[in-house]
């Protein structure tokens, strides 16, 4: 797959040619991985992938000289892609964007051809942009310490439950772990954010010592952040199973509660550079069932209100 013509790969009831399929998007150090092995990789995990993605608008994380080079995060669809790419036109402030939406795997394959390392989705639904069926906390911390990321992610699936809320992990591929609460798509993103703030203040008030709300980087310290900001309209969190830009190729990966206790978990465990590992974790559905009935946030909310 990595000669230097372009390349055809079957994806679905589509063929998709991969151009410069032997360009290099991760130096040699970082597995030495092409274009064609990105394209490889998402015609392999689109089975898991698009169920994650289908019909939610996408902001494109693009590295087209590889994670050397310059990144470009996309959201307006460029006229010279095919039309058999979906997409979908929302409203921003002063005007309008239209969005890729990635609905099948051709799109993955051909989002890869572009060198979209990563899809970034919102939280809402291209027919029902205004209204998120997602929630999402993005545990970040100031360095490398996953204990405190791991003791965080269990201390909010802690708060949830007593909400009676169903939650979802996933490691980021980066230094974190995003929690996700499924809705059912009748609240408002300032609904939505209003809620997860609150819980968010809840959980630091209970460890001020170790967790924080704060917006500003100098008003945290070395506590680790609970990040609210994304439950917003046009925000985006990056999809699951999504490959990213950094050393390792580290990828977004679902996974199960009781994995957290699993001896050498990280945020980065898993990676490009192993596959067939990325495909057995998806192949487990670490999801199976979670995500399937949303929750409305009114009960929550009044549980939340007597929670101390």
């Amino acid at each position: 797959m990595t000669t230097s013509k372009a390349h055809t790969v079957r994806a679905g009831r589509r063929s998709v040619e991969i151009h410069r399929p032997e360009k290099v998007l991760f130096p040699d150090g970082d597995g030495g991985l092409t274009k064609a092995d990105l394209a490889d990789y998402y015609r392999r995990v689109a089975f898991a992938m698009l169920p994650h993605v289908r019909d939610r608008p996408l902001m494109l994380e693009r590295h087209p000289d590889g994670i050397t080079g310059p990144r470009f995060m996309q959201k307006d669809t460029p006229d010279h892609y095919p039309d058999w790419v979906r997409r979908v036109t929302v409203g921003k402030e002063g005007g309008t964007v239209t969005h890729t939406v990635c609905d099948d795997t051709a799109t993955l394959v051909f989002l890869a051809d572009q060198a979209c390392l990563t899809l970034h989705r919102w939280l809402s639904r291209a027919d029902r942009p205004e209204r998120p069926d997602r929630l999402v906390f993005d545990l970040d911390p100031p360095g490398d310490d996953f204990r405190a990321v791991r003791d965080a992610a269990l201390a909010l699936k802690e708060l949830l439950d007593t909400l009676h809320l169903p939650s979802a992990l996933m490691t980021t591929g980066s230094k974190g772990l995003h929690v996700i609460v499924p809705l059912t798509g009748d609240t408002t993103f300032d609904e939505s954010r209003s809620f997860a703030r609150d819980v968010g203040e809840v959980l630091a008030a209970r460890r001020p010592d170790r967790l924080t709300t704060a917006v500003r980087k100098q008003a945290r310290g070395d506590r680790l952040y609970v990040d609210v900001q994304r439950n917003a309209y046009a925000q985006t969190a990056v999809a699951p199973w999504s490959v990213r830009p950094r050393r390792g190729a580290p990828v977004a990966a679902p996974l199960t509660w009781e994995a957290l206790d699993e001896p050498g978990l990280t945020a980065r465990r898993w990676s490009l550079t192993e596959v067939g590992d990325v495909l057995e974790q998806a192949r487990s559905k670490p999801w199976a069932g979670l995500l399937a009935h949303g929750r409305t946030l009114g009960p929550a909310r009044r549980r939340l209100s007597r929670v101390t």
